[in-house]
Formats: structure tokens, sequence, C-alpha cells
């Protein structure tokens, strides 16, 4: 699953592709460009009904899938728990 900083830089690189300001996507969705700002830097922790305004306005779409979970690896278990010498 992507990170909402994750999805936010996708958001991002997209409207720059499309050579659109966070302004003029605010202007196309009425949704503030403070928002779209904190979209784009994955702070947003607002309603679905916003992001997906954002994402449709700039011709992006979400996608539901399974989760992944991951294991570590044995020799990856170690590095979880040390603490970093600082």
């Amino acid at each position: 699953m992507a990170s909402r900083e994750q999805i936010g830089k996708s958001i991002k690189e997209k409207r720059k592709s499309l050579q659109l300001t966070q302004n003029d996507v605010s202007k196309k969705t009425c949704v503030h460009k403070t928002t779209i700002s904190e979209i784009e830097n994955g702070r947003f922790t607002g309603s679905f009904d916003i992001l997906e305004r954002v994402i449709d306005a700039i011709g992006l779409q979400f996608i539901v899938a399974e989760k992944d979970h991951k294991l570590p690896k044995w020799n990856e278990i170690d590095a979880l728990f040390s603490e970093d010498d600082q």
C-alpha cells in the first residue's frame, strides 16, 4: 500500500506534468490551495471526497487492492531492534 507521502508525490508529479499550479487545481476542484499542498506533502487527513476531487481533476484514480503483508527475513530481524549509536 502506498503511504500518504507516496500518494502526494504522485499527485504532485502528475499535476506538474500537466503544467498546472496548485491554484489551477484549486479553481478546478473548489478545494483550497492549502489543502492541495497538504495532500501533496502527505499531511492530508481530510475526507476521501476532497482527495477524490483532486485526483480526478488531474486524471488519476484510486485502485483498491488486497493488503500485502511482508514479514522480515531472518537476517533483517536484528536490524529492526538495534538502537542507533548516537
